[in-house]
């Protein structure tokens, strides 16, 4: 593997995650709230957000996966890879989402195929609000209009690990956001 080069620093990481527990704070302020991380990428940045939200709140994850017969991760890397637009549910929450303050908290908006899913699926169960937090918001790859509420960072079209994002379940506890060089 190609040496990686950070993108996104931890201290950028952590100061802006900082800003957006703020936000939330103040957006749901007096009121309390359930975060729903997407595994796996989602859980350090879970796990951090909800520390810098001054709110009493709970967490549940969920598990998706996409249909289609994806590459090897060297091939992924280098050429890239879509799914079929079909999202699967792997892990259902384990608490109720009616007339609760629901924020689904991901690693990455790319595609926006996985979060118009869950959208759906979460709209359905009646929460009494939605919003979507994500680190990182990778617009040029967007096949579905869909937009986080809570944006980290927006990011060019690059393949990235680190901070809860993997590369064949390699480098998720990097501190940083990393680009990881295609190999041509």
């Amino acid at each position: 593997m190609s040496e990686l080069k950070v993108l996104i620093s931890r201290k950028q990481i952590a100061d802006r995650v900082i800003e957006m527990g703020a936000e939330i704070s103040r957006d749901f302020s007096g009121q309390s709230i359930m975060f729903v991380g997407v595994l796996k990428g989602a859980a350090i940045f879970l796990s951090d957000l909800a520390r810098n939200v001054q709110l009493d709140s709970t967490f549940d994850f969920i598990g998706v996966s996409s249909y289609g017969n994806r590459p090897s991760p060297d091939h992924e890397l280098n050429v890239g890879w879509d799914s079929t637009g079909e999202v699967k549910l792997t892990k259902d929450v384990d608490q109720s989402m009616k007339d609760r303050n629901i924020v689904l908290v991901e690693d990455i908006l790319d595609t926006g195929l996985t979060l118009t899913y869950l959208k759906k699926l979460f709209l359905s169960h009646e929460p009494k609000a939605f919003r979507i937090a994500t680190l990182l918001d990778k617009p040029s790859r967007r096949k579905l209009p869909i937009h986080a509420d809570y944006v980290g960072f927006s990011i060019p079209d690059e393949f990235v690990v680190g901070y809860g994002l993997d590369h064949a379940e390699r480098y998720r506890n990097l501190p940083d956001i990393c680009v990881v060089p295609r190999e041509n």
